[in-house]
């Protein structure tokens, strides 16, 4: 009997000990934002010296207007960060030591923090999601390019933003250039991107091109600047030329005949992707010269593609896809016909 006692009270004190566990990593577990991402609780400022937003704006006005007009700002009013840190302490820190000292020590300041330390910052919020998961194995990260080099967290004033001459106005190109309200953009694609990647730019003049310059597309639309598992942080994780899938479906198959270079290679294997003086972006002029670079005449070279044609490449013949009219895959022929 006393063997039963004893393990009815283990029994009853482990349930215990377990429901007080569990109220006490409820508890705690409020003190984390949206995705579990760390963001101190606000309580009374005497208990953890947070202040508000409101005392920021005495010292820092201009800064504290233009934030004001971001998503950012705009967090306190939403249910999910009820009793959460939001304004300039969720990034800066607790600032009443600041505002009664007016010490700068006595508050974050990111002027000489290096930027892996800044985007670290802004992870703690944005990470957990699709767009950001990346960011971390992506070229920007491995060359210290920070979110703060594209983004500005307090968004500088715009003053009148409204596109003029434009013919076709879309999202993209409703704005003046060099001026962005979105994702509080320091400036507007393309020319934000340009500023580091100057050697597309002549890609984008050149006689065929994607209308990036324009502002028919985005370099966003292809690339995804916060990082990816594709070559050039293309976007989509179901292959490099899922990008360019997405407005030409027509190429995408299934196909009973596939043509290998599409397969393997990708699009980049005849065309460039910004620009060319070719038309429809070839590598190469002619297009039986751009064939012939894998079907070669000769029978000695070793290649395991199919032997290029043995019929004379005059006019008549000088446009393989004049005949070859399915090059990208064909669910009739096997030599890709109509």
């Amino acid at each position: 009997m006393d063997l039963t006692k004893a393990m009815k009270t283990l029994l009853i004190c482990g349930s215990v000990l377990g429901i007080v566990l569990w109220l006490a990593a409820g508890k705690s577990s409020q003190a984390f934002g949206p995705g579990g991402n760390s963001l101190p609780v606000t309580a009374q400022p005497e208990d953890n010296g947070y202040v508000g937003a409101d005392a920021c704006k005495d010292c820092h006005e201009d800064q504290f207007k233009n934030y004001s007009h971001t998503s950012h700002a705009k967090l306190a009013g939403i249910s999910s960060w009820k009793n959460k840190v939001t304004g300039c302490e969720s990034c800066h820190g607790p600032g009443k030591a600041h505002a009664a000292e007016g010490d700068p020590a006595k508050i974050i300041s990111f002027k000489n923090k290096p930027s892996k330390e800044i985007s670290e910052t802004c992870l703690t919020c944005h990470a957990g999601k699709e767009e950001h998961n990346n960011f971390r194995r992506g070229e920007h990260w491995r060359n210290d390019v920070g979110c703060t080099e594209c983004h500005s967290p307090h968004q500088g004033d715009v003053g009148k933003n409204l596109a003029s001459s434009n013919v076709f106005v879309s999202r993209a190109n409703a704005e003046k250039p060099g001026f962005s309200t979105l994702k509080i953009l320091k400036s507007s694609e393309p020319q934000l991107c340009l500023g580091c990647h100057s050697e597309v730019k002549p890609a984008f003049n050149a006689p065929f091109h994607h209308k990036v310059l324009e502002g028919v597309m985005k370099c966003s639309d292809c690339h995804n600047p916060h990082g990816g598992f594709e070559l050039k942080q293309t976007r989509l994780a179901t292959g490099g030329d899922a990008t360019c899938i997405k407005c030409h479906a027509d190429k995408q198959g299934p196909f009973i005949y596939e043509h290998a270079p599409v397969k393997t290679e990708g699009c980049v294997a005849c065309h460039t992707p910004h620009g060319s003086s070719n038309p429809r972006l070839l590598r190469y002029s002619a297009v039986n010269q751009l064939c012939l670079t894998c079907h070669s005449v000769a029978h000695d070279v070793g290649a395991i593609e199919p032997a290029g044609p043995q019929h004379n490449q005059n006019a008549q013949y000088g446009n393989c896809t004049a005949c070859h009219v399915k090059i990208h895959g064909s669910r009739t022929s096997p030599v890709f016909f109509r």
